[in-house]
């Protein structure tokens, strides 16, 4: 698959898109898609200084690994390095948070939903579920690194890194372990008309059939996938980080439908549903971009100047505002497109 350069300004739309083969997890991969013979996971491209201020307002804290928003309980949620808590506001209030909840170890994902936040605590081998907006913390065991979490109905679905594993939780317990192919289980998505697993180290998706419990069809996710969401569309968006580039693919089946160019550090990701836009962050240019998705390749609407070291944006679908997390202890910015 050609790599596309950042003078490239079109998605390519892929009617067809080869899968990965299949390997043990202790083989090497014997594949063509393999990016190098020892693979590494893509990481934020270092920011420089900023050379503009951050637009909107900025709360202040300390490093921020997560962030997300939830309509239910209509709370920001941001996770916090060290010390290692979630503090919980009000949307509608910003000043000051009305909780704050001490976690086990530094928060490396968060996604929330139906009022509650989820929270991958690999380091050490704990998903934390957060009442929202109470901040009633339940701190699950998971044998490995769980890295993230997301909800499947009733049940719930962690993408375990080191056991390159999914598994599936249902009422407290596990209901089924799926494996097969990956490298690492570093997150997962649920589209509503399907689930992916994100591969750092393969730098791939694959696609899960929960239900069946077998990891199926895998693709090559450019040269250093970083982060997944699902959009309005049934697909799943992931940022190239060391391509520069914004993938589309759909799923059920899984095919790469578009592949955009996004140039200066394209790492951190969000969605907002309401208006069709996806929320990149840009770490070697401190920027934060918006692309409509909804036509045959993304079209920018929106450019702001952010934090230094902006890894991790959130949104809320309700007002439109983005929020962008510093992973330089420059605090959380609020944004009004």
């Amino acid at each position: 698959m050609r790599r596309l350069t950042a003078a490239s300004r079109i998605a390519i739309p892929l009617a067809g898109a080869l899968a990965l083969s299949a390997c043990s997890s202790s083989e090497q991969p014997k594949d063509s898609l393999q990016v190098v013979a020892n693979p590494t996971a893509a990481k934020p491209a270092a920011s420089p200084a900023r050379a503009a201020p951050p637009a909107g307002q900025v709360l202040p804290m300390p490093v921020v690994s997560a962030i997300a928003a939830d309509q239910q309980s209509h709370t920001l949620v941001v996770a916090l390095k060290q010390p290692a808590e979630l503090r919980i506001y009000d949307l509608a209030a910003l000043g000051a948070p009305k909780k704050t909840v001490a976690l086990p170890g530094p928060a490396e994902s968060l996604s929330v939903s139906g009022g509650q936040a989820l929270a991958g605590i690999p380091a050490k081998g704990v998903l934390a579920r957060v009442a929202l907006p109470s901040g009633q913390l339940t701190a699950e065991k998971v044998a490995g690194q769980p890295a993230a979490g997301v909800a499947d109905g009733p049940d719930t679905l962690v993408a375990v890194r080191d056991r390159k594993a999914v598994e599936v939780l249902a009422n407290g317990s596990v209901a089924k372990t799926i494996t097969g192919q990956l490298y690492s289980a570093d997150d997962v998505v649920n589209t509503g008309n399907g689930v992916v697993v994100l591969d750092r180290l393969r730098t791939a998706v694959f696609s899960v059939d929960v239900q069946a419990g077998t990891m199926d069809e895998g693709l090559r996710a450019g040269d250093g996938a970083a982060n997944a969401v699902a959009d309005s569309y049934g697909r799943v968006l992931v940022t190239d980080a060391r391509a520069g580039a914004l993938l589309a693919f759909s799923t059920n089946p899984l095919i790469l439908r578009q592949r955009y160019p996004v140039p200066g550090g394209a790492y951190g990701l969000a969605y907002d549903a309401k208006r069709s836009l996806a929320w990149v962050t840009l770490t070697a240019r401190n920027e934060v971009v918006g692309y409509d998705v909804r036509g045959g390749e993304p079209v920018e609407k929106y450019r702001f100047p952010t934090v230094r070291q902006p890894d991790t944006v959130g949104v809320d679908d309700q007002s439109g505002r983005v929020f962008v997390g510093s992973a330089a202890g420059e605090g959380t910015q609020v944004i009004q497109p």
